[in-house]
């Protein structure tokens, strides 16, 4: 890798000898300006607004727009006269623990190359000692004509550079927040818990550019001759419209996720922890009906049970009845039949 800037890197009265290199690259797709009639490319020229000639490279120079609108040249031969220490130094100031750097300060990636043999002994002391004490080190240095706040942190066997914004350059997040005072219930944070562990994690390496493939994809269609690839229907189109039922949205979110997963989307409603009274008065309006209605049906059943068993009771007692009475006929005709032999029955008579 090409190297944009050598230097070196002060660590106490130890010096290392250091290359820089980019650490990142852009890979977005560039498109040039062209004009739509004829398919010219359109370029820009570098003109003087006093005279309207175009200005070669060699004669452009730096100037400070004063607030009345006046500028005020600035040669390179000002800039060298400055007092800058870090010109050719990354100069260590702090080592802090990296909790301490705020993400917002990070600004662009750098890789730190030893430049020759010497420097390999004090880079390899560096790394070690940075990776042994779990901290990061704070180091200054100037890049494109300004001094610069930078990070040195370990990865893999190299050390990295991350440019650092000054603290002045972060803005407060003033007037960002919801202004309306806004509630989160505990089943809504339970359902984007859920959908959290869902998602889980992943590895960073196999995200990939979508948009960038499709630009690139179309590009090839186009070169082939053809029409490009088509656009998707409006029913595809993803929607930003508001969200209105927020428990609903989350539950088809876990199911989602699961089924993208491969995993049983079976989603446990989780029930709303309002309150006791809220909960009471759902649970009496829900069952009420049914008690009503089944009220009057076992009455019913109850009324013609009794009523039958009352008949059929009804008619063994007077069956019963009718059976003592022909018993008590039948016993009375017993008793009148004997009665009548033992008057016609003349007595026996005694013998001395």
């Amino acid at each position: 890798m090409r190297s944009i800037w050598n230097g070196a890197i002060s660590f106490g009265l130890v010096s290392i000898p250091i290359k820089l290199v980019n650490a990142t690259e852009s890979r977005s797709v560039s498109f040039r300006q062209i004009h739509t009639e004829d398919g010219g490319r359109v370029r820009y020229k570098k003109v003087c607004e006093l005279d309207g000639e175009e200005v070669p490279q060699a004669e452009i120079g730096k100037a400070y727009e004063d607030a009345d609108g006046s500028m005020i040249p600035i040669t390179e031969e000002d800039l060298a006269t400055l007092p800058l220490p870090t010109a050719k130094t990354i100069e260590i100031v702090a080592f802090v623990p990296a909790g301490e750097i705020d993400p917002l300060q990070m600004d662009a990636a750098y890789y730190l190359s030893a430049n020759g043999v010497p420097a390999a002994k004090p880079y390899t002391l560096l790394r070690e000692a940075l990776k042994r004490s779990e901290k990061v080190a704070v180091a200054k240095y100037a890049l494109r004509g300004r001094e610069r706040l930078g990070m040195l942190r370990v990865v893999d066997d190299v050390i990295a550079m991350h440019g650092l914004l000054w603290p002045d350059e972060i803005r407060a997040p003033e007037g960002v927040a919801p202004e309306s005072p806004v509630s989160v219930r505990d089943a809504e944070l339970d359902l984007a818990d859920a959908l959290m562990a869902t998602l889980g994690e992943v590895d960073i390496s196999t995200l990939h550019d979508d948009y960038r493939t499709a630009v690139e994809e179309m590009i090839a269609a186009k070169a082939e001759g053809g029409e490009g690839v088509p656009a998707p229907s409006a029913g595809e189109e993803p929607g930003g419209g508001q969200v209105i039922d927020l428990m609903a949205a989350l539950e088809n979110s876990v199911r989602a996720a699961k089924e993208a997963r491969g995993e049983d989307a079976v989603v446990t409603e989780l029930k709303p922890r309002g309150t006791p009274k809220e909960t009471g008065g759902k649970k009496s309006t829900s069952r009420a009906p049914a008690k009503k209605k089944a009220a009057p049906a076992r009455k019913s059943t109850s009324t013609a049970g009794t009523g039958t068993k009352k008949a059929a009771a009804k008619k063994s007692t007077a069956k019963s009845t009718t059976k003592k009475t022909a018993a008590k006929k039948t016993t009375a005709k017993k008793t009148t039949a004997k009665k009548t032999t033992a008057k016609k029955t003349p007595p026996r008579k005694r013998t001395a």
